[in-house]
């Protein structure tokens, strides 16, 4: 009896532990089949490929019918592989929406346009939130020899403290560049030559010189990172870059499918970047405001892209709109006057968080405790700072809101889409059989037909007006097939031809990433 007491106490123990943790990749593989499984009309997948991991990469298709005629949004999570966040957000971005799969708006959007999701494009790094010992690992599961000695993995983090997660150390030296946060002793800021200020520590990841070369943790299950492996100002000799762009099995399964894909017309990612479009100005403010505006949102950061990085390879390289946001970051912390807190005189991302956090309930810091290391006899180590992951995911218990705004942004983002309509039909009977017709071509979205960039770019097709004659029919002047490089939102082109014979002639317009239209048009 005292046996089923205690483990009547311990399950609830069981479920809140759960409840906190994101799912695993089996988890997100269940809930990917289990969607197809109950919504065969509306969804399909597809393994791309195995990482060398042995783990898939898997592409859902969300619409209806002949999906790769409509015009298409591609939506990429775990870009980077300690951004778990990404992940769920494509994944319940296909449960939310497919859970409301009977109303009609919901039917209506998915018969119209189709959703290419790629929920985690780094499995093999976010494996390792689930193991023994949790580091935050950006590569896949290749050996990758980072210091360039011949060797791969001899340097690999270390536990020192024994707690089971990989943090961080600081060594009190005199030549550190590191000093103590003014307004929270726990926090390590750069000290500001500039300003006279001397620094106090080193700040290292946890760990011993394995390898004797005078660097920590440089050569360890390192990997090739995803979000640096693209062709756009790809690093070559960066760490976790890869020998050459393209190199991972992923990376070229991702490629491959969205070069085939001539409907897609925009991507949206979830990485650390935080760019919704990369020099289309008039994009980027109108699905920016559509974004803040839909998130209710601000204070987001600007980290730089740096090269390699998938969302400069979707709009540089692809030729598509590309937009990329981390989902979440932690909020700026008001400081709490009942505590006597006052606002941070020198502000910093790990100081923010600490009190975040503490506002939150939460606690994902480790007090600093001094160890004994083989690398600095004679000074003082400590091993601590906050725990891995927590600060580019927000608590599992706060992703499904996230999720539902993330949801209603893809969901709004379609109605932003071009869509290139005949506007105005004129025909003139002239002498001999001859007739002139002149139409308004006019896009009636929100975005260009295309983005700058794809004006360069084989694998976006153009705008196309095309005439569609009978063998009774023949062209007398104008041409038969016009493309077009690119036509700006809420603008106008007429075009004109004049055709002998009788009957209806067709005209086409539109192009894969914005759909077909045909218009019959009497002669006269």
């Amino acid at each position: 009896m005292k046996k089923l007491f205690l483990m009547a106490c311990f399950l609830p123990l069981i479920g809140q532990i759960k409840a906190q943790q994101y799912p695993t990749l089996q988890e997100q593989q269940n809930r990917l089949t289990q969607l197809v499984k109950n919504n065969p009309k509306w969804a399909s997948l597809q393994s791309l490929a195995k990482t060398i991991g042995g783990k898939e990469i898997w592409v859902m298709t969300l619409g209806s019918g002949k999906t790769e005629t409509k015009p298409a949004i591609a939506v990429v999570g775990g870009v980077e592989g300690a951004h778990l966040l990404g992940t769920e957000l494509v994944i319940q971005f296909a449960e939310k929406l497919l859970k409301q799969i009977d109303k009609d708006s919901v039917q209506k959007l998915l018969n119209e346009n189709t959703y290419y999701l790629f929920p985690n494009m780094s499995p093999d790094a976010m494996e390792t939130y689930f193991s023994k010992l949790p580091f935050e690992r950006m590569g896949n599961a290749n050996n990758t020899d980072d210091d360039r000695d011949g060797k791969t993995n001899e340097d690999a983090f270390d536990d020192l403290d024994g707690n089971g997660k990989i943090t961080m150390m600081r060594i009190e030296s005199p030549v550190g560049i590191y000093k103590l946060h003014p307004d929270d002793a726990r926090v390590l800021i750069k000290a500001d030559i500039s300003k006279g200020e001397k620094g106090k520590f080193l700040l290292l990841s946890e760990g011993i010189d394995n390898d004797n070369d005078g660097q920590f943790n440089e050569d360890g299950v390192g990997g090739i990172h995803f979000n640096k492996n693209l062709t756009y100002k790809h690093k070559t000799f960066a760490a976790g870059a890869g020998e050459f762009p393209a190199s991972e099995i992923e990376t070229r399964a991702i490629l491959d499918f969205l070069y085939d894909a001539f409907n897609v017309y925009a991507v949206v990612s979830f990485s650390s970047l935080n760019n919704l479009s990369a020099n289309d100005d008039k994009v980027t403010t109108v699905v920016s405001e559509l974004y803040n505006k839909t998130l209710g949102i601000k204070d987001a950061p600007k980290p730089s892209a740096d090269g390699g990085d998938f969302m400069s390879w979707a709009y540089q390289h692809y030729g598509r709109f590309s937009f990329s946001t981390q989902g979440w970051w932690v909020p700026k912390a008001k400081p709490d006057t009942a505590k006597k807190e006052k606002a941070f005189t020198v502000e910093d991302a790990t100081a923010n968080y600490l009190r975040w956090s503490a506002q939150q309930g939460l606690n994902h810091f480790n007090e600093w405790k001094t160890v004994q290391h083989p690398d600095y006899p004679g000074q003082v180590v400590q091993v601590g700072g906050i725990d891995p992951f927590v600060m580019m995911n927000p608590p599992y218990k706060m992703v499904n809101e996230i999720a539902q705004k993330h949801t209603d942004f893809l969901t709004k983002l379609t109605y932003l889409k071009p869509q290139v309509v005949v506007q105005k039909v004129e025909t003139k009977k002239l002498s001999n059989g001859l007739t002139k017709i002149t139409i308004d071509v006019a896009n009636t979205g929100m975005l260009p037909t295309h983005s700058k960039f794809a004006d360069r770019n084989y694998f976006v097709k153009r705008l196309k007006v095309a005439l569609q004659l009978t063998d009774k029919q023949q062209l007398i002047g104008g041409q038969k097939l016009t493309l077009i490089n690119n036509m700006e939102p809420h603008t106008m082109q007429q075009f004109s031809w004049i055709v002998k014979g009788t009957g209806s002639i067709t005209v086409e317009t539109g192009s894969p990433a914005i759909g077909l239209t045909s218009k019959a048009i009497s002669l006269q």
